[in-house]
């Protein structure tokens, strides 16, 4: 079983996300914070089983970056899934190098939030089946993201190489559709799509509406902060 923390400032989204939890094989909630402070306690208090915490960014007492940074330079052995409103490109590279698993933005839904639980406890149970030296392949399955482009933990289907290609274009162009897109990465129209989306959620870009053509506006995408 998996344990999980939850750390969020705010009672009614733990509630919440507690109740997610409840409905997912494999976890169980250990504990809940509601602040910074209170979630370092949690993290070096001996005897509590914490695998997994599902930290919040924004605190009154303390960031979330903050306490995945004390959790990190004290060695605690926990992955952490960053569960935010936050989107900006910056954070969302913080939390990347200190090695988060996952960047959930909110809101979302149950179906998201199951499926990023459930990719986690699959790169979980990978990496307790591995004995001594990992394979590249096995490397490559535990890591599954590009710190660079904030790729963490990426969806099913989506590739980093892709990913990273994309986000290079954007960076140059400025501003791409999905159709301009799938010609610069030589993909569909619907799988860039997927990508830029993925993008967005995680903050990394942001979708504008293109107009000047007869019919509705054109769903554009660009370089958060750029």
């Amino acid at each position: 079983m998996i344990g999980v923390l939850l750390v969020d400032d705010d009672p009614l989204t733990l509630e919440l996300h507690e109740a997610y939890v409840a409905r997912l094989d494999g976890f169980e909630t250990v504990g809940t914070c509601t602040g910074a402070r209170a979630a370092l306690t949690a993290l070096t208090a001996p005897g509590l089983k914490i695998d997994l915490v599902l930290l919040d960014v924004t605190m009154p007492d303390g960031s979330g970056l903050d306490v995945l940074r004390r959790a990190r330079s004290l060695d605690v052995p926990v992955d952490v899934i960053a569960v935010t409103s936050v989107r900006d490109v910056d954070t969302v590279r913080r939390m990347a190098t200190l090695g988060v698993a996952q960047y959930l933005v909110k809101p979302f839904t149950f179906a998201v939030f199951r499926e990023r639980m459930e990719q986690y406890r699959s790169r979980h149970e990978q990496s307790r089946a591995i004995a001594g030296a990992a394979s590249q392949a096995e490397i490559d399955a535990l890591i599954g993201g590009n710190p660079q482009t904030g790729a963490i933990g990426l969806p099913k289907g989506l590739a980093a190489t892709t990913l990273n290609e994309i986000t290079q274009a954007l960076s140059r162009h400025g501003e791409l559709s999905a159709t301009e897109i799938a010609e610069v990465a030589g993909v569909s129209r619907v799988t860039a799509r997927r990508y830029l989306e993925h993008l967005a959620d995680l903050g990394v870009a942001v979708r504008a509406a293109r107009y000047g053509k007869p019919g509705r506006p054109e769903a554009v995408y660009r370089r958060a902060g750029g």
